[in-house]
């Protein structure tokens, strides 16, 4: 009996280019979509050179001369000086899944490659502006924690750990999630941004977590799928390998039932996840790797 053997590729292909422009339009949507969901947080106290205009009065002797106002100036006829609230910088946290079903992929990369691309394009933009950005990896043992770092150093830790790979095959946590949301909830004082990227396959107890980031934070929640993960080919007797356990299944693919049972229940736990997601009131964006993930990213956050 002829037997296939459906398992993860043994090299990574890597997220693929990563266009300036394109990070530049991604740059204006999240600034929006932050400012949407946290209207007013970004605001520090005092009053400075910034982007949002607190005050238009006379000018006095010892104003920034730099200030002046030149059409309240022309108007009232007498200088007129802008003073300006000025703009926390925000913290961007990654919650990145490491597990062992993320080196998985049967298109044109594995699922740990399009989440290394998410990374690394909420990395760029979260150092912009004086931010800083912060990591929680989940999913190979205890937590691996980034502290939140500004500028080169915030890029170049990302970059470190991302070379690092996924976890070995055999390993899994349950509640690697829900714990790695736990950490960022201790650890982000002031209000910012939130990044999920898993493929939220076998995690358990993370609603209430991630509920609880969304009461202070952005959050955004990033799915990474593979096509053969919700629909298994036709090709005999097929051998399946779990990442996460290691445990091997043999299946009869030529069986309709079975290819339509199993994409019966792939249907449903994607759609209990999004039931979850939107209960949650969680931005919810899908990327998967047969796609053009930063397109999609894109498109989804316009």
């Amino acid at each position: 009996m002829s037997q296939t053997v459906l398992e993860p590729p043994a090299a990574r292909q890597g997220p693929g280019p990563l266009p300036q422009p394109l990070i530049e339009a991604l740059d204006l949507a999240i600034r929006r979509l932050v400012a949407k969901m946290l209207p007013g947080d970004r605001r520090a106290a005092g009053v400075g050179a910034g982007t949002e205009l607190a005050q238009l009065r006379p000018y006095e002797i010892g104003d920034d001369v730099r200030q002046l106002d030149p059409a309240a100036t022309a108007r009232t006829g007498q200088p007129h000086v802008r003073l300006h609230v000025p703009e926390r910088s925000l913290t961007t946290w990654i919650v990145l899944d490491v597990s062992p079903s993320m080196a998985f992929g049967t298109a044109n990369r594995l699922k740990a490659d399009v989440a290394e691309g998410v990374t690394l394009v909420f990395g760029r933009l979260g150092v912009r502006r004086a931010g800083s950005v912060g990591l929680v990896a989940f999913g190979g043992g205890a937590p691996r924690v980034l502290p939140p770092r500004g500028a080169k150093p915030g890029l170049v830790a990302l970059r470190r750990l991302l070379a690092e790979g996924v976890a070995p095959d055999g390993q899994h946590d349950a509640d690697g999630l829900a714990t790695a949301l736990q950490r960022v909830s201790r650890m982000a004082r002031q209000p910012g941004l939130v990044v999920a990227i898993s493929d939220f396959r076998d995690q358990h107890h993370w609603q209430r977590p991630m509920g609880a980031l969304r009461m202070r934070h952005s959050v955004i929640a990033m799915e990474i799928v593979d096509p053969r993960e919700a629909e298994v080919p036709a090709v005999g007797h097929l051998a399946l390998i779990d990442p996460e356990t290691g445990a091997r299944v043999e299946v009869d693919t030529s069986n309709r039932r079975v290819r339509e049972r199993f994409a019966e229940l792939e249907r449903q736990r994607r759609q209990e996840l999004t039931r979850e997601l939107r209960r949650l009131r969680i931005d919810h964006v899908t990327l998967a790797t047969d796609q053009d993930w930063l397109l999609t990213l894109g498109r989804h956050l316009r």
